[in-house]
This record gives C-alpha cells, structure tokens and sequence, in this order.
C-alpha cells in the first residue's frame, strides 16, 4: 500500500466535491443541506490553486484519491482552523483519517500558529476520535446555528502548541 498525499493541483476540479459526497453517503441528509457548501469550496480551491495547494491536500491510496483535508490559515498566529476532512467509504476505518490528520497536523505546526482548531457534529463520532486521536481536547458542545437535527449540536476541539 503507497498512501501519498498530494497536491490539489495534480487533480481536477470537482474531485473535492465527490470525496465529501461519498465521505458522507451514509446519511443523503448531508449532501442535501452541504452541497452548495461542497461545490463553492471545490470552485474556490481550483480557481486558487496557490491557496489550495498550501492549505491541504488530497490523500491517494496507490494513485487513486481516497479522502482530503484543507485548513484555514488567515488567524496566523492566532490559530489555523481545519475545514473539510474526509475520507471516502470504502477506507474508512483502516487509520487512513488519522494518518491523513497527522500529516495535516505536521503541516499546520510548522506555521509557528499558537492552535489547531476544528469543529464536528455530535452525530460524527468516528470523527471526534480522530481528533482526540491526535491529541485534540474537546473545548465544548454548542448548538448548530445551521439546524440540522440529524447532525446534533457542533463540537469544538482544539490542539494548543
């Protein structure tokens, strides 16, 4: 097994917005109330490449893309905070998330950046172990201004450096 991650530059537009739609076919929920979401981060990271390819990466499996992550970095040196970070079905469950969390994470410190932060949902709990995973510490549980029942309330997490 080769697991690379890679530029988002190497790949065509669009890939982003797949990798969530399938990271999150297990509720249509997501993709129902995300996809507008999904597709403007897509255009934005492919019409800004410079920005895409030093803020995240795609994560490849033997050259096929398997998941991706992306950070926003406009807080230095307050804190970088994480945006998308998936991975497709078919590998979750293999460490490939928290390998892909670690290299993200390896990156980000190396802003000279005070904190990491992230938010997930309280549905997401696989995710919230993936964080805590990699020495994350839920800092609180706050409501989902976006209500989205299915997803419960947002958690937030924080990894001080």
């Amino acid at each position: 097994m080769n697991i690379e991650f890679r530029k988002f530059s190497e790949f065509h537009r669009g890939i982003i917005y797949q990798l969530l739609k399938d990271g999150y076919s297990f509720d249509s929920r997501y993709e129902r109330d995300w996809i507008t979401n999904w597709k403007e981060a897509d255009d934005f990271f492919f019409d800004n490449l410079q920005i895409a390819d030093e803020c995240g990466f795609i994560t490849t499996l033997n050259d096929t893309p398997i998941g991706f992550i992306c950070w926003d970095p406009r807080h230095i040196p307050e804190y970088i905070e994480i945006g998308h970070n998936c991975i497709v079905t078919k590998y979750k469950g293999n460490n490939f998330g928290k390998k892909q969390l670690q290299e993200a994470v390896k990156r980000m410190t190396n802003k000279n950046v005070k904190k990491l932060v992230v938010t997930t949902d309280e549905q997401l709990v696989p995710a919230q172990k993936n964080y805590e995973s990699v020495g994350f510490k839920f800092i609180q549980k706050r409501e989902n201004e976006w209500n989205q029942e299915y997803a419960g309330k947002l958690m937030d997490y924080e990894m001080k450096l």
